[in-house]
């Protein structure tokens, strides 16, 4: 068996999630238009029994937060998390948008890879809408840095490239246990994803409403006993403001009844049996500068 871990990193927005959604051929991590989707680090497992003539294979794909300048106590948490996961993987793979021309933003992560002594590689994303000339530029200017071990061009969401990269990440794993069962596909228990489907409806229906100060928690989870009954869910989205109450639930609850029945449907494919999903909204002013909260709520990283 060869195994090891991944880490995928890059500024908001790239399509990290997406990235590793693909590479492990089914959804783990939410994604979404917006940036700052991902807020902690999602653990994405590939195994593969049958690599090299049954030898069998097993990465762990660690998915960050994206690298930006934070504005308050949950920006600099999750930023936190995102560098720590430079230490202690096998490799890491850089993510930027072929579409986005080379930044300060982007200059501050290369300089976070100059001190990894790990092999990294770059993956230009959206290749499926840039020009050639485009890409071209874009990988001359990562390729001068002398920091990458190889670049690729792929489009996460149509998959383009995505098995090729994959295949390279593959070489780099060594000999070691399989630290996972082969059926799973994420170490994160059922009602973390939960939450998470629920947070990104929020982002889909809320559009450019959304007030980035949300969270969700599940307060009760019943798991039916047998295929005839019902998973009862019960989940609280809390925001910052009073304003953003009324937003998330909008005119006669129908924003809010939108995201139950949108998620509602996610979590049934989710666990395979019918859910009822019970939403409240409530108000933590300020959660996101409350050093408590960020901890209680898993945002910080001890690591």
């Amino acid at each position: 068996m060869k195994s090891g871990f991944i880490g995928i990193i890059g500024r908001p927005n790239v399509g990290k999630s997406t990235l590793m959604n693909s590479m492990l051929g089914e959804k783990i991590a939410i994604t979404s238009a917006k940036p700052q989707t991902t807020l902690n680090r999602i653990t994405g497992i590939y195994t593969d029994l049958e690599y090299e003539d049954g030898e069998g294979i097993q990465m762990i794909f660690l998915d960050t937060p994206g690298i930006h300048k934070p504005h308050n106590k949950l920006g600099t948490a999750i930023n936190e998390t995102a560098v720590n996961t430079l230490n202690g993987v096998d490799v890491i793979v850089l993510i930027v948008d072929g579409t986005q021309d080379f930044g300060r933003g982007d200059e501050a992560v290369l300089k976070l890879l100059q001190d990894v002594d790990c092999p990294c590689l770059l993956a230009i994303n959206k290749t499926d809408i840039i020009s050639p000339d485009d890409y071209l530029r874009l990988y001359k200017r990562y390729e001068e840095t002398k920091i990458f071990d190889d670049i690729y061009g792929v489009s996460a969401l149509k998959g383009d490239n995505i098995i090729m990269l994959r295949d390279r990440l593959a070489g780099y794993m060594s000999e070691g246990p399989m630290y996972y069962p082969e059926d799973i596909a994420t170490n994160h228990p059922e009602r973390f994803i939960v939450s998470e489907i629920i947070r990104e409806k929020l982002m889909t229906y809320l559009k450019e409403e959304v007030p980035h100060g949300i969270f969700v928690e599940i307060e009760s989870f019943e798991e039916a006993e047998d295929e005839k009954d019902i998973t009862e869910i019960g989940a609280v989205i809390y925001c910052e403001k009073k304003s953003h109450k009324g937003i998330i639930i909008g005119k006669n609850g129908n924003k809010l009844k939108g995201v139950g029945k949108a998620a509602r449907k996610d979590i049934e494919r989710l666990i395979g049996g019918r859910v009822y999903l019970s939403l409240w909204v409530k108000v933590k002013e300020n959660w996101r500068d409350s050093e408590r909260i960020i901890r209680n709520w898993g945002y910080k990283d001890d690591c």
